[in-house]
């Protein structure tokens, strides 16, 4: 797999789950006493009307968290038809982007993005193993190829 698919791969990925996260159906309101639940709900209103609540009964998310992952996504699908470089430079952001807000996740003060977005739960593994593949993709993948072509 190359950089460009990566890219394309995570695009696609990350513009289903911003598109998942409109459908009501697919998105499971929180009991009351779930932790992450109250910062967003008294910075932004009523949580239910803001669309907070788990994808898949799994990852929690909201509206705003939503348009983060189709940006992200239909960045990353641009990013892989255009070239190498520039799907080599989308997997660098992505890697250390992610890599960053897989470890706010991890702070009781930061796993909310300070109150805009969740990031607490399962999307910290989720967040940090995306950002691992992007990783590999970015950093490891292209020093392999100029080995390669310098051996030659």
């Amino acid at each position: 797999m190359s950089e460009r698919n990566c890219a394309l791969i995570l695009g696609v990925l990350f513009t289903a789950l911003g598109i998942a996260g409109f459908f009501p159906a697919l998105v499971s309101l929180p009991s009351p006493d779930v932790a992450g639940v109250a910062p967003l709900s008294t910075n932004f209103g009523d949580a239910y009307v803001k669309g907070f609540g788990y994808l898949f009964g799994l990852f929690p998310t909201n509206l705003m968290h939503n348009l983060v992952h189709l940006t992200v996504g239909l960045l990353g699908m641009a990013a892989a038809s255009k070239t190498v470089s520039g799907a080599r430079l989308y997997n660098r952001f992505f890697a250390i982007s992610y890599l960053l807000i897989a470890v706010m996740g991890l702070l009781p003060l930061a796993n909310t993005t300070f109150g805009v977005m969740p990031i607490f739960g399962n999307n910290v593994w989720f967040n940090a193993l995306t950002a691992l593949i992007a990783g590999y993709f970015a950093f490891v993948v292209p020093g392999k190829q100029n080995e390669t072509s310098l051996s030659v």
